[in-house]
């Protein structure tokens, strides 16, 4: 549960991070007019909601800056972190103070608010990566399974040979002839995540297809689709979920690690694997920069962890209540 709980937290701080770390206020009175560009900033990350939700002006304005215009007689609600994951300084490596929590880096960057916007990449490619794996090791995994014959012998030769290549390096083969952008690393990262999903899922219809809701299924002639997907997968989904967990994990993981070599995203954007790459060039002269990425990396990958790990104690049959 403490694994579930740190998720809702990561997930909260990504959604709503313009509230937690901003250059903006949350919300002002700024000559005689409420204005709410931190919230609406949030309202941004709700897909195509940019479209439909402007930002006032003169917040809406990349020049505008609202801690030198706002006085102290206009009525604002700051964040905890009054600065942007992009905004420089000429306060560089300063320590942990009161004014920057986790200090800043190489260019005056406060380091916390980059933290709680690496945040959001973490989670999207956690979530995207594995939202294209399970697509495809479903889709896959149910016609191995319930077709078999020479389907189920391509499929599952296919998903040996993927399995052949080691993961990570496979990824980084892929990404070398791409441009370095955090899309193709959520889907280079999907399409080759998906094998073991895959491999669940067939295993799951082949012990299914024997139950008797299938076999009257068939005898009132459902279509194949229509039982695969109406019937089989809602009972065959369990065990494929434990993987999917265990799976955002490792997503998060080669996330960081591809960006600390520079495959992944680039500067100036926040990551916490270039986070740590900055941090480890520095090491010597600003050793505080290590431990704030180490330690979200290890949180996100323990908790995700520790989530799959509860899924498989609770489908599993062979363990008692």
């Amino acid at each position: 549960m403490v694994g579930f709980y740190v998720v809702v937290v990561l997930v909260l701080i990504a959604f709503c991070s313009p509230l937690i770390a901003n250059r903006q206020p949350i919300m002002c009175k700024y000559q005689g007019n409420w204005y709410f560009p931190g919230i609406v900033d949030v309202v941004h990350h709700i897909p195509y909601m940019d479209r439909i939700v402007k930002k006032s002006p003169p917040f809406g304005m990349a020049t505008f800056n609202a801690k030198r215009e706002l006085s102290d007689r206009d009525f604002a609600i700051w964040p905890p972190i009054r600065y942007s994951p992009r905004e420089t300084s000429i306060d560089t490596f300063e320590p942990p103070s009161r004014e920057h929590l986790l200090g800043t880096d190489q260019n005056g960057r406060d380091l916390a608010a980059r933290i709680v916007y690496g945040t959001i990449i973490s989670i999207q490619v956690g979530m995207v990566s594995m939202g294209i794996a399970t697509l495809i090791g479903i889709y896959l995994g149910a016609l191995a399974g319930y077709l078999g014959g020479w389907v189920d012998i391509l499929i599952s030769r296919f998903i040996e040979i993927i399995q052949c290549f080691p993961t990570f390096f496979l990824i980084l083969a892929i990404l070398a002839w791409l441009d370095p952008s955090i899309v193709n690393v959520m889907v280079v990262i999907g399409l080759t995540s998906w094998t073991s999903i895959a491999r669940y899922t067939r295993g799951e219809f082949i012990r299914l297809q024997s139950q008797e809701y299938v076999l009257a299924s068939r005898a009132l002639g459902c279509h194949p689709l229509r039982i695969m997907f109406r019937h089989l997968l809602p009972n065959a989904v369990a065990p494929v979920l434990v993987t999917i967990t265990f799976g955002i994990a490792s997503a998060i993981l080669a996330e960081a690690g591809l960006s600390w070599l520079g495959f992944g995203v680039q500067q100036p954007d926040p990551s916490w694997g270039n986070i740590l790459r900055d941090a480890y060039d520095h090491l010597r002269s600003a050793p505080h920069l290590v431990y704030p990425p180490c330690v979200a990396i290890f949180l996100a990958v323990l908790s995700y962890n520790l989530v799959g790990d509860a899924l498989r104690d609770a489908i599993d049959p062979r363990i008692a209540d």
